[in-house]
């Protein structure tokens, strides 16, 4: 089953399980405007940019999944520096290419 999640993040998470991948490292995903808006800056051409609403919404959904998506065997590794998530393990992205490199080898 694949679910939206209400944003693209969680649609390729989503995707990703489906089609398989056992470790995830999540990129850009800040979810949060503390600056203003989030990490690429404001969509243009008529694209609608998150609100401080569908991003604590979006939030909410990606870290409720964590203990689900643990429980089938995949590990999810949070390489985005200034995240709101809180469910993922978080640590740099070389760290998170290590991990995964080393769980590889294992």
């Amino acid at each position: 089953m694949l679910g939206s999640g209400g944003n693209s993040g969680f649609q390729a998470v989503n995707f990703a399980i489906q089609c398989g991948v056992r470790r995830i490292v999540l990129v850009g995903f800040d979810l949060h405007d503390e600056n203003g808006i989030h990490w690429h800056g404001k969509h243009q051409n008529g694209l609608r940019n998150p609100t401080r609403r569908s991003l604590a919404r979006w939030r909410c959904v990606l870290d409720a999944q964590a203990e689900p998506i643990r429980r089938m065997g995949v590990e999810v590794l949070n390489a985005s520096p200034h995240s709101a998530l809180t469910a993922y393990p978080k640590m740099t992205f070389a760290d998170a290419l290590r991990a995964a490199g080393a769980a590889s080898a294992a």
